[in-house]
């Protein structure tokens, strides 16, 4: 098992290496996770992260509005949970605060004891979609 040390315990991370059997077991426990209890039991606040996306996409060219993709900002806490954005965090960027969804950043440094938690609902909000849409087509 390939664990992290995070400030409030230990991560199993060994989801993330291509292994399917351990993924389909994360999955099924990241569906019933209350994701907002969970994420301020393992996250320390506040942490940097960088926005790697939006809904207007663009990811590879960098925003000049506030809290825009390719900003590193502060997340000061976590605010809530949307159908459509998933966990909402509340970020804080040169003097403004926003409200952005939290799949839309990256923790930069996997060394970051923040990086696996911020990191699982992201891939499972993803996953979630996907599975969600291929019942579809």
């Amino acid at each position: 098992m390939n664990t992290k040390k995070t400030y409030n315990g230990t991560y199993d991370s060994s989801w993330d290496e291509d292994n399917e059997e351990l993924y389909d077991e994360k999955y099924s426990a990241w569906e019933e996770r209350d994701w907002e209890l969970w994420l301020n039991e393992k996250l320390t606040f506040p942490f940097d992260v960088k926005r790697e996306e939006d809904e207007e996409g663009s990811s590879w060219k960098k925003s000049k509005k506030f809290f825009g993709i390719g900003h590193v900002m502060e997340v000061r806490s976590i605010e809530g949970d949307d159908d459509k954005y998933g966990v909402i965090i509340k970020v804080y960027e040169n003097g403004k605060t926003g409200y952005i969804p939290l799949c839309d950043v990256e923790v930069s440094s996997r060394a970051n004891p923040n990086f696996w938690p911020v990191r699982a609902p992201s891939i499972g909000l993803v996953v979630g979609n996907i599975e969600a849409l291929s019942r579809f087509m």
